[in-house]
C-alpha cells in the first residue's frame, strides 16, 4: 500500500481556490459560537451583580425583585415573594437578556437568591419551557396556582391607613 495516501499531496486533486473566500474560513469558523458563549459564561459569572428591592423594614411579604445588573444595566430579574413568617418563598418570574439565556446567569442568579434567603422552601408558579427547564435543574418544584400565604392573604384583607 505505499503510494496510496488518504490525503492526496499535490495540487492536482484539489478544488480551485475561490479569491472571494479566505483561507481556512470553515476551519475556524465553528470556534466562535464557542467562543462568544466561553466569554458571556465568564462575564456572567464575574461582571454581574445581584441587587435586591427589598426595602429593609418593610412590613409582611410583598413582591420583591432581584436585579441582575451588568455595567449600569439591568440585564435580568428575577421576581419573587416572600413570607419570613411561614419561611416561604415564590418565584413568579424570571427575565434574562436574550444573550445572557445559555450563560448559566439564570442558575446562578437563583443560587444566590436560595444563599440570600437561608431556610426558605422555595417553590415557582413559572410554566413557560425555558424556566420550567431551569427549575428543573434547580429542584425548585413548581406550584399549581399563584396563591400567596396567609399571612399575606391577612395583610390583603386588613384596610390599610392613608395619609
Amino acid at each position: 500500500m505505499s503510494g496510496d495516501h488518504a490525503r492526496p499531496t499535490s495540487g492536482l486533486f484539489r478544488p480551485p481556490l475561490d479569491p472571494e473566500t479566505p483561507p481556512h474560513e470553515a476551519r475556524h469558523g465553528r470556534h466562535a459560537g464557542f467562543t462568544q458563549r466561553l466569554r458571556r459564561r465568564i462575564v456572567a459569572y464575574r461582571d454581574i451583580e445581584f441587587l435586591s428591592t427589598r426595602i429593609p423594614g418593610e412590613p409582611g411579604p410583598g413582591p420583591e425583585c432581584l436585579l441582575l445588573v451588568h455595567v449600569r444595566k439591568v440585564v435580568g430579574q428575577v421576581h419573587y415573594r416572600l413570607c419570613t413568617t411561614c419561611k416561604e418563598g415564590v418565584i413568579t418570574g424570571v427575565d434574562l437578556d436574550e444573550r445572557f439565556l445559555t450563560s448559566g446567569l439564570g442558575t446562578r442568579a437563583l443560587s444566590h437568591l436560595r444563599s440570600r434567603h437561608q431556610g426558605i422552601t422555595w417553590r415557582s408558579t413559572l410554566t413557560l419551557r425555558a424556566t420550567r427547564d431551569l427549575l428543573r435543574r434547580m429542584r425548585i418544584p413548581t406550584a399549581a396556582a399563584d396563591v400567596p400565604c396567609v399571612h399575606a392573604r391577612a395583610l390583603q384583607a386588613s384596610p390599610r391607613p392613608t395619609g
